[in-house]
């Protein structure tokens, strides 16, 4: 149930949730960084609208380490390492961990529903194998769909009947574009 009579000061309501590596990208698997800190576009874009930031965990950062348990990964094409990589995050020790990661995150949007502010969306890194929105990495390949946390995220907002709009980027594709869209069209 919605409690609209609280929080009537000088915040805004509306935050955001932004994949760990978008804005920290020292986080980010070896050899896949595209800006030495932060996609700052995003940070500014979202700052600029005067809407919070909520950065959510990095599942394969709090899983598999930073080196996500291979040192020579850069050595190998990206999506044959993110292939691996979700291989490693679908074995029980760390589905379970991953589980608990994606309802600490739905926990946050739950409390935020809660209140009547307004989650204008989850934004993701696309051919992440756990953070991927529109597409993600499985038999050595980019594929349509979405990364494992994702899909528990998705999942479970559904199970609570919460619609967040969910977009994913990567690279420097159209990031501003992506963002308009989420924040004026509501996409997906």
């Amino acid at each position: 149930e919605r409690v609209d009579a609280m929080f009537d000061d000088g915040r805004s309501k509306k935050v955001v949730f932004i994949a760990h590596c978008l804005l920290n990208q020292n986080s980010i698997s070896d050899g896949t960084a595209v800006y030495p800190g932060a996609f700052k576009e995003v940070v500014e874009f979202f700052l600029n609208a005067d809407i919070g930031i909520v950065q959510m965990p990095c599942p394969e950062f709090c899983c598999l380490g930073l080196d996500r348990g291979n040192i020579n990964g850069a050595d190998s094409p990206v999506t044959v390492e993110n292939t691996r990589i979700r291989t490693e995050m679908k074995k029980d020790c760390l589905n379970k961990k991953l589980t608990e990661l994606s309802d600490y995150v739905v926990n946050q949007i739950i409390e935020y529903y809660k209140y009547g502010f307004d989650i204008v969306g989850i934004i993701g890194a696309n051919r992440s194998p756990n953070c991927g929105i529109e597409t993600t990495s499985d038999n050595n390949e980019e594929i349509n769909g979405m990364g494992l946390f994702m899909e528990k995220i998705f999942y479970r907002l559904s199970k609570e009947n919460i619609s967040v709009p969910m977009t994913g980027l990567k690279g420097k594709d159209n990031i501003s574009e992506k963002l308009r869209q989420i924040l004026y069209n509501k996409c997906k």
